[in-house]
């Protein structure tokens, strides 16, 4: 059935429209309302319930939550309980770690005023005191396309069409989505959101930016003996199994009821396509100081997510005619301090005063200069800037140099002053593999199902599903480019960057045929970011489908 015959989609109109109940869609919905009351509010998730997508370490600075909910401290209902008591950093080899001390690392990297907690859980709970103040929230809804108007200007979202077959036939069950149509639609699809990424090509956003640079996370919850629970304590490191030439590092938390969140970050911009993250993530565990935490103890969940990794440089324009991006869709996280979701929430904050004085002037549909003049100045621009070097550096030097230079470039920020000035990054993260045959292949960590662990045993804990009968959502957009580069120039690397066992070449007869298991998707959008030829695109499955996190 050809769009035209198609019933006509209902809509709804609201003052503004929010794509993503993360931290920062939430925090810009709570401050509309407590600017305005009677502003009309949706923010609609395509999670099958608020926090469901939703995967970070974390350590969170209160900073911009101290703003946002002053009292949040005293509520009963607010899941950070554990701050942070004992801080640490480490250098690894294969088979040591060497701890960096603390009188070494600058100011900002300080966490003791930090809160361990799953980011998933703060989104549970702040997403019914948006609905208090009024605003309403629509989980289970994919938002799938932007809609304009006559002027090109943004003035809403449809969300996708329910009942589609596979083959594109419309099943009984067949429902056409819903326009919500807004004076303003701020954009908090986190990092490489589908929609986001059209809005950057459409109004040439990045005109003016660096490349956008990108990790992936991947992340595992434990419960652990209790005689080796240190609630408070956080960890991160560097190095071993990375070699020097690949940036990323490690995160290890103690939090509420002997819970342990442990993760592995490896940059997108790395050369080798044999690497696999979700193998050296496995790997790292059975390092001797690491495998001892959790002998005894039962993993729970498991996750993976891209990270935004361009910061100060790559942050694109954040407004246009009747919109703005936030949170890490703007790319907004500090990578030296493996946190973005304070400054998620302070420029979903920021975004919601520009907003508020926009609608009081009686605005609509034009765009919020005023959000892009002011977030450099803001306490988000602020910290980014401090750090901007980082990532470059560790790109260009190495880890051991690249993080060495960094380090000293933030102790000089605190000063007031850089070395290095603002250093550029390189090219996007897809073009960064070498072809296999400048590597070997890389030999995985044999699972034993106690510490390691293979994909699809891990998917299983991320309490993944879709539906089954429905067009595939991983795109790709040549599957003749896939054959002659993707698999016979780089060896097939997306089977080993996925962390979720979606992408297979299985050899036939007639040749190797890739095979995309849809079903096994979690979401973190790596595809997107780091095929060779650019030649996936990640767009909404229905509504609904995907993850669900518990507390992640």
């Amino acid at each position: 059935m050809s769009t035209e015959e198609l019933p006509p989609r209902e809509s709804m109109e609201f003052d503004v429209v929010i794509v993503g109940a993360g931290p920062s869609g939430l925090s810009a919905a709570i401050r509309l309302k407590q600017l305005n009351a009677d502003l009309s509010i949706v923010v609609v998730e395509k999670g099958s319930e608020v926090g469901a997508h939703i995967l970070s370490g974390a350590v969170i600075d209160p900073v911009a939550l101290d703003r946002l909910i002053p009292d949040w401290r005293e509520d009963a209902d607010c899941p950070l309980k554990t701050q942070v008591k004992d801080d640490r950093f480490y250098w690894m080899t294969a088979g040591g770690a060497i701890r960096l001390p603390n009188f070494m690392m600058p100011p900002l990297m300080n966490n003791h005023h930090c809160y361990i907690g799953s980011l998933g859980n703060v989104c549970r709970w702040l997403a019914p005191k948006a609905e208090a103040l009024g605003v309403e929230i629509y989980p289970g809804f994919a938002a799938t396309e932007v809609l304009y108007d006559e002027k090109g200007a943004v003035r809403g979202i449809a969300t996708g069409d329910m009942g589609i077959a596979k083959d594109g036939s419309h099943k009984d069950s067949f429902t056409r989505g819903m326009e919500l149509l807004g004076k303003y639609t701020l954009f908090a699809e986190g990092a490489r959101g589908s929609l986001t990424k059209q809005l950057i090509a459409k109004f040439a956003l990045d005109a003016k930016s660096e490349p956008p640079k990108f990790g992936i996370g991947l992340k595992e919850v434990w419960q652990i003996d209790p005689a080796k629970h240190q609630k408070g304590l956080i960890q991160h490191s560097f190095g071993w199994p990375l070699n020097n030439s690949t940036g990323g590092g490690s995160f290890l938390y103690h939090y509420d009821d002997n819970l342990v969140a442990v993760g592995f970050v490896v940059h997108l911009n790395y050369d080798d396509p044999y690497l696999s993250p979700f193998d050296e993530f496995q790997r790292f565990k059975t390092h001797p100081s690491i495998r001892t935490v959790f002998e005894g103890g039962k993993r729970l969940a498991y996750g993976a997510r891209a990270i935004t990794e361009g910061g100060y440089q790559s942050v694109p324009r954040l407004s246009f005619a009747g919109g703005a991006l936030i949170g890490c869709a703007a790319g907004f996280v500090n990578v030296p301090r493996i946190k973005g979701v304070h400054n998620a929430i302070g420029s979903g904050m920021l975004a919601a005063e520009q907003v508020a004085v926009a609608l009081g002037a009686g605005r609509a549909n034009d765009e919020l200069a005023e959000y892009e003049n002011a977030w450099r100045d803001s306490a988000v621009g602020k910290d980014l800037y401090r750090v901007r070097n980082v990532k470059p550096l560790w790109s260009k030097f190495g880890t051991l140099i690249g993080v060495a230079l960094g380090g000293i470039d933030m102790w000089c920020n605190t000063l007031g002053f850089s070395l290095f000035g603002t250093q550029s990054h390189a090219k996007p993260d897809r073009k960064t593999l070498d072809p296999a045959k400048a590597h070997a292949a890389i030999a995985p960590p044999k699972p034993d199902g106690k510490l390691t662990f293979d994909r699809l045993s891990s998917v299983f804990l991320s309490n993944t599903n879709h539906e089954e009968d429905q067009p595939v959502h991983l795109k790709v957009a040549d599957m003749n480019l896939q054959k002659t580069s993707e698999h016979d120039v780089y060896a097939g690397p997306s089977n080993r960057y996925c962390p979720a066992g979606v992408y297979e070449w299985v050899e036939e007869a007639s040749g190797p045929r890739y095979v995309i298991n849809a079903q096994n998707c979690v979401h973190c959008k790596t595809c997107d970011v780091k095929d060779p030829n650019g030649n996936i695109t990640w767009v909404p499955p229905e509504g609904g489908g995907g993850p669900n996190y518990e507390a992640m």
